[in-house]
């Protein structure tokens, strides 16, 4: 009798379990199962929610899981995962994020999708544009972080602004901390975040973390977080027009690498290298050659003069596709971006044969170029060209970060500027935020290829000069330049 009294109970006992499992499988109102569990799993669950202590624990771990779920004990179904990015008021496109035109002067933030671990402990940006107000932060929140404040100013964050340096920490429980001060940062500076363990013989809910920012890859702050902090995720910040920067969630900071240290190190001729590696005399692109997020640029540190009024390069390897550009940019030329896409650029592109006249639209100019080939720029001054009085802003006199460039009413522009095409992802808009002032003269830019003259242009010289710029985009193209050639 025991025993037929022990098979009924078992019965029963599968009996009520699959009951209970078509109930949360949405007949009842209750969760779903997860993937994995069996009635066993669920009736003890259950039976544990109303408090009768039927049956033993099964030995399966996620039993506890679905115990210490306040979702699962109020009955209801656990928020989704989740899934991709949090924008506010923040545009991204392929690994570039942008000011939300629309948002007015509201703060937009970016929170990546998951937080920074000790294996993934460094991401980065670049600063492409500063916009009208230089408003970008870049820094490290918790997952429930408000969407319309900085990185930094909200309990449990850390932010640093870019325009002035400052570090903001926030402890939580109102200790708040802005003594911190590193350097200020300007269009084509990187900025990284890191995060390092210490007291690692702690145990791990003691343990400490130490947030590391660098710029140009050479650390220039840090902070102590503690163990409360919980897990932080990428965070970056903006509010105003025209601010733009690109991302790297996978970015490996190497204090020793030198391709990461400022663009100067030395080299006399060089202002600017932006994933272009300098060797000897020739250049090579370092970058990742993905979309068109990731030109690199070469520009030299003085402009063209009169004493010095023509540059040119050899193609030495055309790479994987060809995409190399000489060609005049004004000082401040936003970073990524080949020379002739954006105002204050003139260029010849190697891989089309067109023009590029400050618009992402080109218009047929010359012959393709590729290995072996030379390819010449240079200016044809007037005779009553001023160099002092035209440059005032060479050796940082003046607002050199104004783009005081004025696009020529002719034929040429009025076609670059007038495409109806404005869908095609080279067609940024132009800048308009700041008035067009102190326009220099009007000079020819004229570019050869293997020493024969393909044509010129007449253009107006932007403030401050106009710089020798090399532009790059594709693996494995080099290019030997020659900034001072005997003849031009």
């Amino acid at each position: 009798m025991a025993g037929l009294d022990q098979l009924q109970a078992i019965l029963r006992y599968r009996r009520d379990a699959m009951q209970q499992l078509q109930q949360a499988r949405g007949l009842g109102g209750r969760p779903p199962v997860p993937e994995g569990y069996n009635p066993h799993q669920l009736l003890f669950v259950n039976n544990q929610r109303r408090g009768l202590g039927v049956g033993r624990p099964p030995p399966d771990i996620a039993n506890q899981i679905l115990l210490n779920n306040p979702h699962v004990r109020r009955g209801q179904p656990a928020p989704p995962a989740r899934v991709g990015p949090v924008l506010n008021h923040i545009k991204m496109e392929d690994d570039v994020l942008s000011y939300s035109s629309e948002a007015g002067d509201q703060i937009g933030l970016y929170i990546a999708s998951h937080p920074i671990e000790h294996y993934e402990n460094y991401f980065e940006i670049q600063i492409l544009d500063v916009g009208d107000l230089g408003q970008i932060a870049i820094g490290l929140v918790p997952e429930k972080y408000p969407l319309n404040v900085q990185p930094g100013i909200e309990p449990n964050s850390v932010g640093y602004m870019t325009e002035s340096g400052k570090i903001y920490l926030n402890h939580g429980r109102g200790m708040r901390d802005a003594t911190q001060q590193g350097p200020a940062c300007e269009m084509g500076d990187k900025i990284g975040v890191g995060v390092r363990l210490v007291d690692e013989h702690a145990r791990p809910e003691r343990r400490g973390r130490r947030v590391f920012f660098t710029k140009n890859g050479q650390e220039v702050k840090s902070v102590y977080l503690s163990a409360r902090f919980g897990p932080l995720y990428p965070a970056v910040g903006m509010q105003s027009e025209g601010e733009e920067v690109s991302l790297r969630l996978d970015a490996v900071w190497n204090p020793d690498d030198v391709t990461q240290m400022l663009v100067d190190c030395g080299e006399e001729d060089w202002l600017r290298l932006e994933d272009i590696r300098l060797n000897g005399n020739m250049l090579e692109y370092t970058g990742r050659g993905h979309s068109i997020h990731d030109v690199g640029l070469a520009q030299a540190k003085h402009p063209l003069d009169t004493a010095n009024h023509y540059f040119e390069f050899e193609i030495v390897d055309q790479g994987e596709k060809g995409f190399v550009a000489i060609g005049l940019a004004r000082r401040n030329y936003p970073a990524r971006r080949h020379p002739g896409w954006n105002h204050g650029s003139i260029a010849y592109h190697a891989d089309d044969g067109k023009l590029f006249h400050g618009s992402g639209m080109g218009m047929h100019f010359g012959p393709k170029c590729s290995r072996g080939d030379i390819m010449g720029c240079g200016i044809y001054f007037p005779l009553d060209y001023d160099d002092e009085a035209e440059n005032p802003d060479e050796d940082g006199d003046g607002d050199p970060g104004i783009p005081d460039y004025e696009i020529l009413d002719d034929p040429i522009n009025n076609l670059l500027w007038d495409s109806d095409d404005e869908d095609h992802p080279l067609m940024w808009p132009p800048i308009q935020r700041h008035h067009r002032r102190d326009v220099g003269k009007k000079v020819k830019v004229f570019f050869k290829r293997n020493g024969k003259l393909i044509g010129l242009r007449e253009v107006n010289v932007p403030r401050g000069g106009f710089f020798p710029t090399v532009g790059m985009m594709s693996c494995n193209e080099k290019v030997r330049v020659d900034l001072h050639p005997l003849s031009g």
